[in-house]
């Protein structure tokens, strides 16, 4: 029988979790102040895995320590790494690139629709899942998040902040889309291996074609940014990436994966307000009430769903 958390560890899940929600939101603001600089999407994203990928490599060797192997079948370590690469090369890509052309607290609310994806795959059986039929609440939760998202997407259309609006969305859209595949995906291979070691393996997958991208574009040119550019990547890898991943998944631990989704919706809130005094970019009412809308159709899907992985980026 699983036994109940104490309400002290209760509360410091929800801490966890919200501050996680803190740390991944302070991604997009992290990038645009990266982008002030002469630096190209891959190459900020590829300086971030790096910064990263060392405290991925030893968590992992300390937990191959303290657990069983994992036995996994060749196919299923192939699975395991397109999963990563899935994840955490595509989906950040198409994210980083996203940010080129949009606001940081837009990029936000679009990236926040991976949810309303995860819903759709389930719907649909995907990755040859069982299918899993939305309930009426959620199909009103799809309703006010996609509403949410055309109000906020056409209270930006005119933002003199933005290069291009329908570019920047889309990308981020995709990023979204895949994200939310990877999250489909992992279900079964996290069950085999465990959360936090499958975020280990899947980030390390991840950073092979990264860096492999990096190079045929730019050849072996990582040391020539300014001094600035290598802080901020290590922000990103430190504060955006490593320790928000495993305070989520401690947090999921004490309070459930559907409470910690809910709790982590605060995250376009915190962006939102970073943006306007870290970026000083304008936010619409448009923006705000789509927020608003968006936060209750995600808030509705978290509370009836019951994600087992719900790290971001």
């Amino acid at each position: 029988m699983t036994q109940q958390p104490t309400r002290a560890q209760y509360w410091l899940g929800a801490f966890l979790v919200f501050l996680a929600a803190f740390c991944f939101a302070t991604k997009g603001i992290l990038i645009k102040l990266a982008y002030r600089y002469p630096i190209d999407s891959i190459s900020l994203l590829t300086l971030r895995m790096l910064f990263a990928l060392p405290f991925y490599v030893a968590i992992a060797l300390n937990l191959s320590r303290k657990l069983p192997p994992a036995k996994l079948t060749a196919n299923e370590w192939l699975v395991l790494a397109l999963l990563g690469i899935t994840g955490y090369y595509f989906a950040s890509f198409f994210n980083f690139l996203g940010l080129v052309y949009i606001t940081a607290s837009l990029e936000r609310i679009l990236l926040f629709v991976y949810p309303t994806f995860v819903l759709l795959l389930n719907a649909l059986g995907g990755f040859g899942r069982q299918t899993v039929r939305p309930t009426k609440l959620q199909l009103v939760s799809l309703g006010l998040t996609y509403a949410g998202i055309m109000l906020a997407f056409v209270g930006n259309i005119e933002t003199s902040a933005q290069k291009n609006v329908a570019l920047g969305a889309f990308w981020v859209i995709l990023s979204g889309l895949v994200y939310a595949a990877y999250l489909v995906g992992s279900d079964r291979m996290i069950d085999r291996v465990g959360a936090q070691r499958f975020t280990c393996y899947a980030m390390i997958a991840a950073t092979i074609p990264t860096v492999l991208h990096y190079l045929v574009q730019h050849g072996f040119s990582l040391g020539s940014y300014p001094e600035p550019v290598y802080w901020l990547g290590i922000s990103m890898g430190i504060f955006v990436t490593v320790l928000p991943t495993f305070m989520i998944a401690e947090g999921i631990k004490r309070i459930g994966s559907g409470n910690a989704s809910i709790v982590a919706s605060v995250g376009p809130i915190f962006t939102i307000f970073l943006s306007t005094f870290v970026l000083h970019e304008t936010i619409s009412p448009e923006q705000i009430i789509g927020t608003l809308l968006v936060l209750v159709g995600v808030f509705l899907i978290g509370w009836r769903g019951n994600r087992k992985n719900t790290d971001t980026e």
